[in-house]
């Protein structure tokens, strides 16, 4: 299994990550960062645009490797990739028992929108 790290805590991502990332391959794979160091992965993040708002999805870095500038390397990146597209906004959700995630993107200019998250699963992982 694919895990993702979230503020040196192991996060198991409630989906497989597996098939996201073959999802991810097949629509705007563009968007799909992988941050190499010496021919290993260090970091990832997924991106998407549908022509009204972008979205950051996946932003994971190494344990032995956080608080290293990539996280914020990586976002800077995806953000420029979609401001390329012609992106107006971007969001991002962040479960709120991760404050070290929601203090991260802080720093990096993200505010909290006054909204309600809400997903339908149209397959089950």
């Amino acid at each position: 299994m694919v895990q993702l790290w979230r503020d040196c805590n192991l996060v198991v991502p409630h989906n497989d990550p597996h098939k996201d990332i073959q999802r991810k391959r097949a629509v705007q794979a563009d968007l799909f960062l992988v941050g190499l160091e010496d021919s290993r992965i260090v970091a990832t993040i997924m991106a998407g645009y549908e022509g009204h708002r972008g979205w950051i999805n996946y932003l994971a870095v190494a344990p032995e490797r956080q608080r290293a500038g990539l996280g914020r390397q990586m976002v800077t990146e995806a953000e420029r990739r979609l401001h390329r597209l012609g992106c107006p906004k971007i969001n991002l959700q962040i479960r709120r028992t991760n404050a070290g995630v929601i203090a991260f993107y802080r720093q990096l200019g993200y505010a909290e929108d006054d909204v309600v998250s809400m997903g339908k699963r149209l397959e089950k992982d």
